[in-house]
């Protein structure tokens, strides 16, 4: 992503060095009929949506959070929600009634304006007292240096460090010095990952280039093209919404979830 003001085109993935990998990736995964309509929201979503506070990008939410708390829900989308409690990409109860899965980008500036301004706000009001899980995904669009950054995201997650990590690749600035090998360590060292040398070989290992494609894998096969994209309990948004929409999806989400039978429900007794 360069460094001058975002705009729709510069949050479309660039194309991948492996062409056969990528058209691999970028068919949609077969979660039900639900899919094909998440797809193509998400789609015209990356198509209009030019930045989270323009004129232009007032409907730019997925799903209208305001309507009844079923619309705009799709039960295959909320069975994404991996509630793995080892999972060291993820913070929250591993049976919160609601999971925030998100698909980003360190390179992406719209990313960083949610990690600073809105995810802070959700922790401290939903994490805290468990209504909510967070779980991250990398979605790197953006290129070589977007893929190393994802790698260095796991690999510090291995230690401990993720949303530490998470915390410095967002701050204010650090996307627009690069994310090349020494500013990758020096962020980790940041985040104080103990072990420099273990995150080096962990970054450029086998195991994190797989998890980070698995990741692609999912975040593809939703149909997401630009970054942030999310999923809430099943309900698609994407760019970087006000907090407000956040809050609105969440509750909404909180409460469908205490009817029986419903995702956040079972989900939740799953994870137990």
């Amino acid at each position: 992503m360069s460094t001058s003001k975002p705009s729709s085109k510069s949050r479309t993935p660039n194309k991948p060095g492996k062409s056969n990998k990528a058209a691999k990736s970028r068919k949609p995964l077969v979660y039900g009929a639900g899919i094909v309509v998440a797809a193509a929201l998400f789609g015209y979503v990356s198509y209009r949506a030019t930045a989270p506070d323009s004129p232009d990008s007032g409907s730019s939410a997925v799903a209208d959070v305001t309507a009844e708390p079923d619309a705009g829900v799709y039960p295959e989308l909320a069975k994404l929600a991996r509630r793995d409690a080892g999972d060291k990409l993820a913070q929250g109860r591993a049976d919160a009634p609601v999971v925030l899965i998100e698909y980003a980008d360190f390179k992406c500036g719209y990313c960083a304006k949610f990690a600073r301004d809105t995810e802070p706000a959700l922790v401290k009001k939903y994490v805290d007292n468990g209504t909510l899980r967070i779980e991250w995904r990398n979605f790197p669009i953006f290129g070589a240096e977007s893929e190393a950054a994802a790698r260095a995201s796991w690999a510090a997650g291995q230690q401990g460090r993720f949303w530490q990590f998470h915390s410095a690749a967002y701050a204010e600035g650090v996307k627009e010095k690069g994310f090349g090998k020494d500013r990758l360590k020096a962020l980790a060292q940041q985040a104080g990952v103990a072990d420099l040398d273990r995150f080096q070989a962990d970054a450029d290992g086998a195991a994190a280039a797989a998890a980070v494609s698995k990741d692609q894998e999912q975040g593809y096969g939703i149909g997401a093209t630009s970054t942030p994209s999310f999923l809430i309990n099943g309900r698609p948004i994407a760019g970087a919404q006000s907090t407000q929409t956040f809050d609105q999806a969440i509750e909404q989400a909180a409460e469908r979830a205490k009817k029986p039978g419903n995702a956040g429900e079972d989900a939740k007794g799953a994870a137990k």
